[in-house]
């Protein structure tokens, strides 16, 4: 194994992992309405999913990067989801994190879908496939153990965010103030979507 490689990998994974995404700006948002053991299902589904399309994207790399009208389509498709749970988020009711009903909570099949509508998820894979696809070796056991490298230093980020979002809920702990915060929150997220359909 080149060991000058394997550190580049982790100085790009660190990094894109823990800089504001959909992932951690969601994971931050939920950690703020209903606290940090109830985010932990949606981070688990976030890394099932991640995980999963990063395998994908492996197998596929040729053929994806080379469709241009796929991409299109994801950005699209992405960008009006994050949207779409950013509006949830800012127009949902404040309550104390202890009365937080599990009805309000977005779970593990939340976090495992949003990856595939994921843009930041896709670059990040179609990065790291092309430029170190062959760290470990040939095959589809090479690219297993690329995207379990990913899923070791990449699931602490969201964890770090659903703690980030707890400890802001706290510091704005009256009625009016978490309301204030589900609604910047909430924006943050739009404002991610708009982003991602933002030439770059």
């Amino acid at each position: 194994m080149d060991t000058s490689a394997l550190i580049a990998l982790l100085v790009f994974i660190v990094p894109m992992c823990f800089t504001p995404g959909p992932n951690n700006m969601l994971c931050a948002a939920h950690g703020a309405q209903h606290g940090f053991r109830s985010t932990v299902p949606l981070t688990l589904g976030m890394l099932t999913g991640w995980s999963v399309l990063g395998v994908i994207v492996g197998v596929a790399i040729t053929a994806i990067e080379s469709n241009q009208n796929f991409f299109n389509l994801l950005t699209y498709a992405g960008a009006a989801y994050i949207a779409y749970l950013g509006y949830v988020i800012a127009k949902s009711e404040t309550k104390p994190l202890e009365e937080t009903e599990a009805t309000d909570q977005l779970g593990f099949l939340t976090g495992a879908m949003l990856q595939f509508v994921n843009g930041k998820a896709w670059i990040h894979f179609l990065a790291i496939m092309a430029t170190w696809g062959t760290l470990f070796g040939q095959g589809i056991t090479a690219k297993v153990a690329l995207v379990a490298l990913n899923a070791f230093a990449g699931y602490p980020a969201v964890l770090v965010w659903a703690g980030f979002g707890v400890a802001l809920r706290r510091m704005f702990s009256s009625q009016q103030n978490a309301k204030r915060l589900n609604i910047a929150l909430g924006a943050s997220l739009v404002g991610v979507a708009i982003w991602i359909l933002l030439p770059h």
